[in-house]
């Protein structure tokens, strides 16, 4: 595991230990009638989340949602009125917005209670509490950054007049820099804010370079990281929402600036929500913080989440991969052992394949579904284990809808699960497989477990399930070990030989049409 990979399961799992702790806590989101939106619910169960889906699936409308979530101190802009503005003009009503009582209701957490809210709009925008005669909206501190930067002409000409008038130097304090330094491929010997009245201007000077320069000259990855930064640093308890986060980043620095978000999360208990196409950025959250978005027959749906192979696949990776999706890492372990011995016969290296695996064999008709949609379906191999045959015409049923044609491929083992296709194949070649193993009472302790186990009150995959589970433990190996092993042995011979010759002709019809 990669440093990277380390700090960030490391700071997942503490902000998963420290999300009970927070005073303040948006818990969920429901929107109706807005924006192509017929109902749609949003749970927050992480402190920061990233929100992805296609263009027009409604990213941005849930980040201005939740932004109306709270009273910010001395502020207007938190309001529907504000964020949801319609146009209805007096001399042309057929150019008129219309909304049909959108409605957005909240849940909260709050100093140890639950309240809820609602905003909804008849003639206007207007507040309820569930019933709760004294119920008010809660405050908040509250950052919304939208991918809007300096480009208008008019809003550049008004701050350059900072430099003709008596503006204010404010030197940017130790925590701003050390995130800037953390995030960005060189250091600064210091930056100000340059101020007058309510405007306000960046300046640098690098310590590589010895430049000096204000933001007009910075690149937009280098503004919008040190304008979030500046504007979050010292932000306690707040929610901070942040539109299209990696626009104008490097795949690392996204990265990283995701684990230091996630850092000052942490220690500043600020929830964070965000929006996204990038994968880099969906994989630098834990699976239940991404929240992933699609629009479906005319309204918006939240999907499950996206395995890793379908997010590589879904927002921008090489397309020049091939995906090999099955059951579970049993059936992982063996499609790899296969492959080892495979390979080299194609001309392959790891990076050309990839197998995703966790999913159970039902969702595979949704999964061909949502790659037909994406027109992806060519570059993925579907292996279901011997026991789901029942699926199989689902599954080219799916594929049917999108004018492709889908030929799942099947563990060996009919009607059996893999572990116990595993062991009975261990079982038939038991002397051989004591000598890989190094372990001479090898058969014995097959037939001991064999008796132990057959008369176990469960079903009868669970039950070869556990026993071969149990006999992994035995020979002081991982399950995921011991079936890579068999897969790759067996792949020469038998069922399994079987199994390899189908794969191999998969992986060249996938390079044909690659290469076509």
């Amino acid at each position: 595991m990669s440093l990277m990979r380390r700090n960030l399961v490391q700071i997942w799992e503490q902000l998963r230990a420290k999300k009970p702790q927070f005073k303040q806590f948006l818990e969920s989101l429901r929107i109706q009638n807005l924006r192509g939106i017929a109902d749609l619910t949003i749970p927050f169960t992480y402190p920061v989340t990233v929100v992805a889906g296609p263009n027009g699936c409604g990213k941005s409308t849930v980040l201005f949602a939740c932004a109306c979530a709270y009273e910010v101190a001395g502020k207007r802009d938190y309001s529907p009125a504000f964020l949801f503005p319609n146009l209805k003009p007096q001399n042309a009503p057929g150019m008129a917005d219309l909304m049909v009582n959108p409605s957005f209701e909240y849940h909260f957490i709050e100093y140890g209670v639950r309240p809820s809210m609602t905003w909804r709009r008849l003639k206007s925008w207007s507040r309820s509490f569930m019933g709760r005669k004294s119920g008010k909206q809660p405050q908040r501190a509250l950052y919304l950054r939208t991918l809007a930067n300096l480009t208008s002409p008019t809003e550049v000409r008004s701050i350059l007049q900072i430099g003709n008038r008596d503006f204010t130097q404010e030197e940017l304090d130790a925590d701003l820099i050390a995130f800037a330094h953390r995030v960005m491929p060189f250091k600064y010997q210091s930056l100000q804010l340059l101020k007058f009245n309510d405007k306000e201007l960046l300046f640098a000077q690098r310590e590589d370079t010895s430049a000096s320069y204000s933001e007009f000259h910075m690149s937009a990855g280098e503004r919008a990281l040190l304008r979030i930064s500046k504007d979050i640093s010292r932000l306690q308890g707040a929610l901070i929402l942040i539109d299209e986060v990696e626009a104008g980043l490097h795949p690392y620095t996204q990265q990283q600036v995701m684990l230091e978000l996630q850092r000052l999360a942490l220690r500043n208990d600020l929830q964070i929500i965000v929006t996204s196409h990038s994968p880099v950025i969906l994989e630098s959250v834990p699976p239940e913080a991404r929240l992933f978005l699609e629009r479906v027959e005319g309204d918006v749906k939240l999907q499950p989440p996206y395995r890793d192979i379908f997010q590589r696949a879904f927002y921008g990776r090489p397309q020049n991969r091939l995906s090999i999706l099955c059951e579970d890492s049993v059936a992982e372990a063996l499609i790899l052992g296969v492959l080892e011995r495979i390979n080299p016969e194609l001309n392959l290296t790891p990076d050309d394949v990839s197998v995703g695996r966790d999913t159970g064999k039902d969702l595979f008709p949704q999964h061909v579904e949502a790659l037909g949609k994406f027109g992806l379906l060519d570059a993925f191999v579907f292996v279901l284990d011997g026991d789901a045959r029942s699926v199989e015409g689902k599954l080219i049923m799916a594929a049917e809808r999108y004018n492709r044609v889908v030929k799942p491929l099947f563990l060996p083992g009919r009607d059996l699960p893999p572990e116990a296709w595993i062991y009975q194949t261990l079982e038939k070649h038991g002397e051989a497989y004591a000598q890989v193993l190094g372990a001479p009472n090898f058969v014995a302790i097959l037939q001991q477990l064999r008796q132990q186990f057959d008369n176990a009150a469960d079903t009868p995959t669970n039950i070869a399930k556990s026993r071969y589970v149990t006999l992994a433990e035995d020979l002081h190996r991982t399950p995921e070990e011991l079936a890579r092993m068999v897969g790759r042995i067996e792949s020469a011979r038998g069922d399994m030989k079987v199994f390899a010759d189908e794969l191999r002709d998969a992986i060249s019809n996938w390079r044909s049409r690659s290469i076509g």
